[in-house]
């Protein structure tokens, strides 16, 4: 079985292995290739980013093709009740029918959301609040507030698996 994912992001292709894994009982050749979200860099609403991972997966069915899944991840941002959420939007499609999933949000802490609303994005906020270097690629937020109780990669991998529910009750969604 061949998986592309619409981003090089290591922790984003591994999500993918894990969860195409976990679903189908055998490892898929999964790969990442870059693509743009056609969205801002860090996507401020639910729509917006479920719309970065939608127009990823059709750069992949439209310039890439090939594959027998395709799956766009986006991370973004909510405001709710004046608290900052982040979340992930995943969409899966085997070229015919298109499955979403969502991960589960968390609340950002208070200094983050400042640095966010100043213009960083949520993986460069991350590495000055913590003094770290390049988190986004490895536990992101949610493992670093967790203290890697959940990473980021579990995080996305979890929504995967939502996303498939479809494609493994292919009877129940046609």
């Amino acid at each position: 079985m061949k998986v592309l994912v619409a981003s090089q992001n290591p922790v984003k292709v591994n999500a993918v292995k894990e969860a195409f894994k976990i679903c189908f009982s055998t490892p898929a050749d999964v790969l990442g290739v870059a693509s743009e979200s056609g969205v801002a860099d860090q996507p401020a609403t639910s729509d917006e980013t479920k719309r970065g991972a939608q127009n990823r997966v059709d750069y992949l069915l439209n310039r890439v093709g090939d594959a027998d899944f395709f799956v766009g991840i986006e991370g973004g941002l909510e405001t709710i009740d004046n608290r900052l959420q982040a979340f992930a939007w995943i969409v899966v499609s085997d070229g015919e029918k298109q499955a979403l999933g969502r991960t589960g949000s968390f609340e950002l802490p208070p200094e983050i959301a400042r640095l966010i609303a100043s213009g960083l994005e949520l993986g460069d906020a991350n590495d000055q609040v913590f003094k770290k270097e390049n988190s986004k690629q490895k536990n992101g937020a949610v493992g670093l507030l967790t203290n890697d109780l959940l990473t980021r990669q579990q995080l996305y991998q979890h929504g995967l698996v939502l996303a498939l529910i479809p494609f493994l009750n292919k009877k129940l969604y046609p």
